[in-house]
């Protein structure tokens, strides 16, 4: 098979791996497809839900006896590890797979090493990478090599930069197609970050609504003070709400945290300065692999400052605000020169509507 038919096949595997985002995290998506030596297809599958059958065995089971002698592709590495499913690298080998192209290694040092057990079973195994299969894995990768859950932010701004007006108002900035787009996502995401600022003035659930979901985000206040009031909505509903806190309460917010655990609220502690790495990386620990962030621009400017921002999701509303006071996207970067500034990496741009939707990479 020619590097370019691996490749097609490999984009239709990345294509088929997309259906399992918000069923699989904190496992990757993955997709397979098994394909006769001339690249015509015999069978797909994807991973569709975490600890259910991974892709490789989805597309075997498609296959059937069709899979002795014919290729697998795969986006990710096929794991070599028994967990709550048996090693891929076995399930391929045993249904007489003759060849393995992969895209991305695994990094997992428990589960990696799929390759090498193929091909001492005689099963040659190659990676050719895949610029789509690399974005795939990126959220999972960035958990394993950094212990840190994958960080995306959202928000809706006009052509002049401004997500509010002066005073606040800022609904809607979106069109309903975009706003629909984001109770999508907010159910494939296993958390939703805010801060006290936006509850305060804005009081969301931030829960999907509206959407076919098959789980709801636990949704997190970046609070170091303790101010989240006992009746807010982010509170209400079955989705689990964390408050991160600073480490020097007084007496006055140690009550006030006693309230919110009446209402269910559960904690988690900042770190010096109110640093948020050390929080983010026991919600990882925890199984957060992905988190959407619908903050104001203090909470964003800080994930910048600390290098925990991932991706932008940026909506242009066809608005020009004009109000030099208005509310930005992010701030408190505090840079004197632009050079200075990371420059994010523009992935997209797509219509939603009488929007433009900007996707970046950091």
């Amino acid at each position: 098979m020619t590097p370019d038919r691996v490749r097609a096949l490999l984009d239709r595997a990345v294509r088929i791996a997309a259906r399992g985002h918000g069923g699989v995290e904190p496992n990757p998506m993955v997709g397979c497809v098994i394909a006769h030596d001339d690249a015509t297809p015999i069978a797909e599958g994807f991973h569709r839900v975490c600890g259910g059958p991974h892709a490789e065995v989805d597309a075997l089971r498609a296959a059937g006896a069709r899979a002795r002698g014919a290729t697998a592709i795969v986006t990710l590495e096929p794991c070599a590890h028994r967990g709550r499913t048996g090693p891929c690298a076995d399930a391929l080998i045993e249904a007489g797979i003759a060849r393995v192209y992969y895209a991305v290694a695994d990094p997992n040092p428990i589960a990696g090493g799929g390759a090498r057990k193929l091909i001492d079973a005689g099963v040659p195994a190659e990676l050719i990478f895949h610029a789509g299969a690399d974005e795939l894995a990126r959220p999972f990768i960035k958990r394993i090599t950094t212990k840190l859950p994958w960080v995306s932010a959202k928000w809706a701004q006009s052509i002049d930069g401004a997500i509010a007006l002066s005073n606040g108002d800022s609904k809607w900035m979106s069109c309903a197609r975009s706003r629909a787009m984001v109770h999508r996502e907010r159910g494939r995401v296993d958390a939703v970050l805010t801060g006290i600022g936006t509850v305060v003035e804005d009081d969301p659930q931030l829960t999907p609504r509206g959407v076919r979901v098959q789980r709801l985000p636990r949704r997190i206040v970046f609070d170091p003070d303790v101010m989240t009031p006992v009746e807010a909505k982010i509170l209400e509903g079955d989705a689990a709400a964390t408050v991160l806190v600073g480490n020097a309460l007084d007496a006055a917010a140690q009550r006030r945290m006693a309230l919110l655990r009446g209402r269910g609220a559960t904690f988690l502690p900042l770190g010096p300065k109110d640093s948020l790495r050390d929080a983010l990386a026991a919600l990882a620990e925890s199984g957060v692999a992905t988190i959407l962030v619908e903050a104001g621009g203090g909470l964003v400017g800080r994930l910048l400052r600390e290098g925990l921002l991932d991706e932008a999701w940026v909506f242009v509303a066809p608005l020009l605000v004009g109000d030099a006071s208005a509310q930005r996207g992010a701030r408190g970067i505090d840079r004197d020169v632009l050079a200075a500034i990371p420059r994010a990496r523009l992935l997209s741009v797509r219509r939603r509507g009488a929007d433009a939707l900007l996707h970046y990479r950091f």
